[in-house]
């Protein structure tokens, strides 16, 4: 029991040069050091933007400076100042924001930009409801930016400071003609964000956010207008991958509006807003929403209706609008105010009421009100939810078997093989948005990844054999298919994706037709029964290198044909040898380590509304194998056009 509880053995006491008992390590004055602000946020990053990246993943910390940036100039739009912002991303590297609104004031420019816990938005007359109330937003820019450029135009001057690595480099002052506002430009630092490239799709959907909500707002984004006509309206319209049952119901008030509507999809969809500001993670604002919107409607049938069948197929929006509102982190993703204002002691003003209360009075009151008057409507969502509720009736009895199965069977020990982070109970928010499980076909595949996987963060789900094609198959396949269900149970995404235990699912397969294959069947069932898993972006297809090529003193991985021909050009010699590798299985555990570690390939899965997911399921995946086979004989490429190809390329 005693050797259980000690952490290291003396032989890695002496490996890692720990202090043995009795020897304690040297506490003196040079242990004790201060950081300056933008030292702080160059050395504890992760503080303020999350993850760093590399702009491939939506989340990356590029985009976080971006938005910070953004935010400042949205809400000087929200307080009345500016209806144009201009950006401008120079060779995917380089970003230079132009609003028109008041312009930071000249005298406290640079502290604005440099100085932690220093801003205009803990005044709530001039800021009354932001999201950016830390003092941090801007200044992590400045720090993490390998040039940053502000300038403020007042009042017939400019004020204009540069910054290298968050450090001031010129200050200048002149007369200017130019209209009121504030420009900044920044390059992130690529010591940091190494081999960074801000990705136009992603820019583009951060844009268009801040349009649905700020009508009115215009965006040049390289030259581009972006704009929003019909807010949240607009929001469903662009990202509903299936039609509507009936027309979007849209709602607004003050400091409040919503709209949502129902499809034939499976599983619940929402997008929330505070402020303007984007929470992907959700909050009480979403809560609210998912709860009183289901409370409202069956009460306004006045039937025993479940939850679930009533939000089956349901697509919504909600935006609220709160004084000095509460996040889960400086990202601001998750929303965890209670009361849509806090208490002033000062003023002898109470706090506002909660969240949950406000949204549920607005929820209960307008949508009950828009059903009474739509009677069509109201019909179209009762079908809908009939047709739910008889689903769920049919499947009840297997459900429950395979509820009582997933429970029993030993996930741990077999099918899956869970990550510390979730054996110790989920804690810790770097290791959440860390958490990842690669989901892979083969003993050898699995046993590979298993042995060279961070078990911190990663996790690893075996397959056995190719999953069914769950194409035009109910949800009952889900918990007859004991692959289906134990993932399903691992993945905990039964009711929704509030339980998701990790921040990324990965497919995992060969890079041969067999592993092409499971990846089209793996992404056919989530595009079948979660296809939210897909659209919040958590479903990733891993690359693992084709090709090793190396010699006595270098090995290089190549991903693609072209990659090889320009290593074999980079190591030229006799001793040269050349792998292919036909596996995963084939690449030993540490090999492996190189590529599911820091500089892990993924690819991000993406579903948009002119994807036609339902006519390419159809085609690919559906029964109409006269019509695919004349496909494929047209598209085939046989192996002597390949190695013809590939003769003439290594000719040239």
């Amino acid at each position: 029991m005693l050797a259980s509880c000690i952490k290291y053995t003396m032989a890695e006491i002496a490996t890692e040069g720990l202090p043995l008992m009795g020897e304690p390590v040297q506490y003196t004055e040079e242990n004790i050091r201060h950081l300056d602000d933008m030292e702080h946020v160059r050395t504890r990053s992760g503080m303020y933007i999350g993850r760093l990246g590399d702009g491939s993943q939506s989340d990356d910390g590029i985009y976080v400076l971006l938005k910070e940036v953004m935010d400042n100039s949205i809400e000087e739009f929200k307080m009345g100042a500016g209806k144009r912002i201009e950006v401008t991303i120079e060779g995917n590297l380089r970003v230079s924001v132009r609003d028109y609104g008041r312009g930071i004031p000249q005298g406290k420019l640079i502290e604005a930009v440099s100085k932690l816990n220093t801003g205009g938005k803990y005044d709530s007359k001039a800021f009354k409801k932001s999201v950016g109330l830390n003092g941090v937003g801007v200044k992590a820019v400045n720090a993490l930016s390998r040039y940053f450029e502000v300038a403020s135009f007042r009042d017939g001057k400019v004020r204009r400071a540069t910054f290298e690595q968050g450090k001031l480099v010129s200050d200048v002052t002149e007369d200017s003609n130019e209209p009121t506002g504030t420009y900044i430009f920044f390059e992130p630092d690529d010591t940091l964000f190494v081999n960074y490239s801000f990705q136009n799709g992603f820019v583009e959907n951060l844009l268009k956010n801040y349009t649905y909500l700020n009508t009115g707002l215009t965006f040049v984004y390289n030259g581009q207008k972006i704009v929003s006509r019909h807010g949240l309206e607009d929001l469903l319209k662009d990202n509903m991958t299936s039609e509507g049952l009936y027309d979007i119901i849209h709602l607004k008030g003050e400091d409040i509006e919503i709209a949502f509507t129902h499809t034939g999809q499976y599983g619940e969809e929402y997008y929330s807003f505070v402020n303007g500001q984007h929470t992907t993670q959700g909050g009480t604002h979403q809560s609210a929403l998912k709860e009183h919107i289901a409370k409202t409607i069956k009460e306004f049938f006045g039937k025993n209706m479940e939850y679930s069948d009533i939000r089956n197929g349901i697509v919504a929006a909600i935006a609220v609008d709160i004084e000095e509102p509460i996040f889960e982190s400086q990202t601001k993703t998750k929303l965890g105010s209670n009361n849509m204002w806090p208490a002033n002691a000062e003023e002898g003003k109470p706090a506002g009421p909660t969240v949950n209360k406000f949204v549920g009075d607005f929820i209960k009151q307008e949508v009950d009100n828009y059903l009474h008057k739509n009677a069509a409507v109201a019909e179209i969502l009762q079908q809908k939810i009939q047709e739910s509720e008889r689903e769920r009736k049919a499947i009840a009895g297997v459900t429950k078997l395979a509820r009582e199965r997933a429970k029993k069977a030993s996930l741990h020990n077999k099918k899956l093989r869970d990550c510390r982070f979730h054996l110790n109970d989920g804690k810790g928010k770097e290791e959440e948005n860390n958490s990842c499980i690669f989901i892979t076909e083969g003993l050898s595949a699995s046993g590979s990844i298993t042995q060279s996987r961070d078990v911190n963060t990663q996790a690893v789900f075996s397959l056995r054999g190719k999953p069914l094609n769950s194409y035009g198959l109910t949800k009952k396949i889900v918990y007859e298919n004991e692959e289906f269900n134990l993932l399903q149970a691992a993945l905990n995404i039964e009711d929704g994706l509030e339980g998701l235990r990790y921040n990324k699912v990965i497919v995992a397969t060969d890079a041969d037709v067999d592993g092409m294959h499971i990846r089209l069947l793996m992404i056919t069932f989530f595009l079948q029964f979660f296809p939210e898993l897909i659209k919040k972006g958590h479903v990733y297809i891993l690359q693992t290198p084709l090709f090793r090529v190396r010699n006595k003193k270098k090995t290089i991985y190549c991903y693609t044909e072209d990659e090889r021909l320009k290593a074999i050009d980079q190591l030229q010699g006799k001793d040269m040898e050349i792998t292919r590798f036909k596996g995963l299985g084939e690449i030993s555990a540490d090999e492996f380590k190189n590529f599911i570690g820091s500089d892990m390939r993924l690819e991000q899965v993406s579903l948009r509304k002119n994807d036609l997911v339902q006519e390419l399921l159809g085609f690919y995946m559906g029964k109409n194998t006269m019509e695919r086979q004349s496909f494929i004989v047209q598209n085939l490429i046989v192996e002597e056009d390949l190695v013809k190809e590939e003769e003439e390329q290594q000719q040239a």
